[in-house]
């Protein structure tokens, strides 16, 4: 008997019902299992012990913003989340966009757009090279599930550390400049804050290494930038 693939697990925000309801059946229709909530706080709280795949996220919220949802949920998981509001203003998806979203949709929504750009999020935030577990001395990570473990417990990282070393483990055994790391975790306009680098990769190194001052996994190119040593 064979089993059948796991459903992607999407998180829906919002305080309509009926957007919950006819969501519910959208993205139920195009394979995922869903879960939904009508405030931010529950929305939180969610994420943070489901650990859902995606997140719909509306903006106007009965507690505390979209926005706000976004920023507090960027300090700790990259999870994707696109925005579904009414509020179509440029100023309203940029400020969204600027908060963390991947993505942005207005209301009314096209159900097949909706999940075409859900599968699209999907796809980027898997590894470049489709590998969805990555283990090195004593660390695991679960790219599907975002979760970095040492020795079967997990490590607390935010958004900006786990970027870095999903993008450094990527590109094993190759050396990344500090502009291609700038460019590619914080965005092209950071590309001059070399100690944006320095200081984060020294946060994994004091999470992720069994002696940070004499790393093992992540090294130091000299002038150049960084570069991930597996086993």
């Amino acid at each position: 008997m064979t089993a059948e693939p796991r459903k992607p697990e999407a998180l829906v925000i919002d305080d309509e019902i009926q957007i919950r309801r006819l969501l519910r059946v959208t993205l139920e229709a195009g394979g995922f299992a869903v879960r939904d909530c009508d405030s931010g706080q529950v929305g939180l709280s969610e994420i943070a012990f489901q650990r859902p795949d995606i997140v719909v996220l509306d903006l106007g919220l009965p507690d505390i913003s979209g926005v706000e949802v976004l920023k507090r949920l960027r300090e700790w998981t990259r999870v994707p989340v696109l925005i579904l509001s009414i509020l179509g203003h440029e100023d309203d998806k940029v400020a969204a966009l600027d908060a963390g979203a991947d993505d942005y949709l207005t209301k009314p929504f096209n159900g097949r757009e909706l999940l075409a750009r859900l599968r699209v999020m999907l796809r980027h935030a898997q590894p470049d090279d489709g590998i969805s577990i990555v283990r090195f001395g004593a660390i695991e990570i679960d790219f599907t599930r975002r979760i970095v473990s040492k020795r079967g417990e997990e490590v607390p990282i935010t958004a900006k550390e786990y970027a870095l070393l999903r993008l450094l483990v990527s590109h094993q055994g190759k050396v990344l400049t500090h502009r291609q790391i700038l460019r590619d975790v914080w965005g092209p306009t950071a590309e001059e804050n070399t100690h944006y680098s320095r200081v984060y990769l020294d946060r994994l190194r004091r999470k992720l290494e069994e002696n940070p001052k004499r790393p093992k996994f992540f090294k130091t190119v000299l002038g150049v930038g960084y570069r991930f040593v597996g086993e």
